[in-house]
């Protein structure tokens, strides 16, 4: 079964896309290729081991998907970090589970978001891809906020076939994010 954005996509994104840039061919149109979810533990893995199991078990309930725990490169001293030590954990979305998450995280997460004024438009790398912040993981209903022990921060990376900016903006746009400008 298709995800709801997904059969919107193809029914109603397209064709408007094919209008607003006049593309010749089917294959110029962008669309999503991933979601990349981050979620650095920092200074919380190197006092507790434990930390960064429980980021990858929060990101695991949120994404559908079993996180990846991401460890140092490198031994830092004044961070008091040793190399191959767990710091992070992230997960990386496709197809359906890509197109779920986008649902409830521009329909019900940003929504709940404190003092939420929409997203910048400014956050375009020039490949078309987007990227923001979120402060509290907590903002989505799979989590348990009497079960989290520490409110984490994560980062998503919205990555799409688009050519320029301007193409992605678009496209993001009629996926009904919620542009600040």
């Amino acid at each position: 079964m298709a995800a709801r954005l997904q059969k919107q996509y193809k029914e109603k994104i397209i064709p408007a896309l094919q209008e607003e840039f006049k593309y010749t061919n089917k294959h110029q149109i962008p669309q999503l290729d991933k979601i990349v979810i981050n979620m650095g533990v920092g200074r919380l893995a190197v006092a507790d081991s434990k930390a960064c199991d429980a980021a990858a078990a929060d990101l695991t309930l949120l994404a559908g998907q079993k996180a990846v725990i991401t460890k140092s490169k490198k031994s830092i001293a004044t961070f008091k970090l040793r190399e191959n030590q767990a710091i992070g954990t992230r997960v990386t979305l496709r197809k359906e589970r890509m197109y779920e998450f986008l649902d409830r995280l521009v329909n019900i997460a940003l929504p709940r978001v404190r003092d939420f004024r929409g997203l910048s438009d400014k956050k375009f790398d020039s490949h078309g891809n987007y990227n923001f912040g979120l402060k509290e993981h907590i903002v989505f209903p799979e989590i348990n906020y009497d079960k989290v022990d520490k409110i984490k921060g994560m980062d998503i990376t919205i990555c799409t076939t688009a050519a320029n900016n301007k193409e992605a903006k678009a496209l993001l746009a009629h996926f009904n994010f919620p542009f600040s400008n």
